[in-house]
């Protein structure tokens, strides 16, 4: 089985659990998000090893944040990133040239990031007008998200990619084939749902 049909299937496997479990019950949900915090204090304390651990680990604690946030604004926010991370990669890939921070995360590029952006705008407004929300749904929340996502997504990506970077590794675990940890894989999430958290609050 080559890497990119392993990162395939298990890709979706990943999709679909993250998915199933927030969309099934409130209680899947917290045991996801309580799951996904265990293992990503375990993966974060395990290449802090040594070193000082106590803001890294708050800091993706705050994952538990995810279970206090309106169900369908979770599932919009998850399928905006995944969203934006592919499209981001795969125009990066091919016609990325201009590098955003190489020191930090050598693959990321601007032109991939402008293309996640158009995508996630352009995503946002099309489940807006499917009515994938209720009208009870703040409108001026998701106008809000389709637009600062791609800049929380990248900087949170980027705070783990440096975390691995100091550390000397390729990936925070190896949890899921193909991808890595989990930290890998929810990375873009860490900066951008706790935001949303604070915006879901005062708007």
């Amino acid at each position: 089985m080559t890497n990119s049909i392993k990162r395939a299937i298990f890709g979706i496997i990943y999709v679909v659990i993250m998915l199933a479990g927030s969309y099934y019950s409130n209680e899947s949900r917290f045991i996801l998000f309580f799951s996904l915090t265990l293992i990503s204090v375990y993966e974060i304390l395990k290449i802090r090893s040594g070193k000082s651990k106590v803001l890294h680990v708050l800091y993706v604690s705050t994952i538990m944040i995810w279970y206090l946030i309106e169900l369908k604004i979770i599932l919009f926010v998850f399928i905006l990133t995944w969203t934006f991370d592919t499209f981001a990669y795969l125009i990066g890939t091919k016609y990325g040239k201009h590098k955003m921070i190489p020191n930090i995360s050598p693959n990321k590029s601007w032109e991939g990031f402008i293309a996640g952006l158009i995508i996630s705008v352009i995503i946002s407004f099309v489940l807006f007008n499917l009515d994938f929300f209720s009208n009870e749904t703040n409108s001026t929340i998701l106008i809000i998200i389709g637009f600062i996502l791609p800049f929380t997504a990248t900087t949170g990506d980027l705070i783990v990619s440096q975390f691995k970077r100091r550390a000397g590794v390729k990936d925070t675990g190896a949890i899921i084939p193909g991808h890595g940890g989990i930290l890998d894989r929810i990375d873009a999430l860490m900066i951008t749902i706790p935001i949303i958290f604070i915006l879901t609050k005062i708007l």
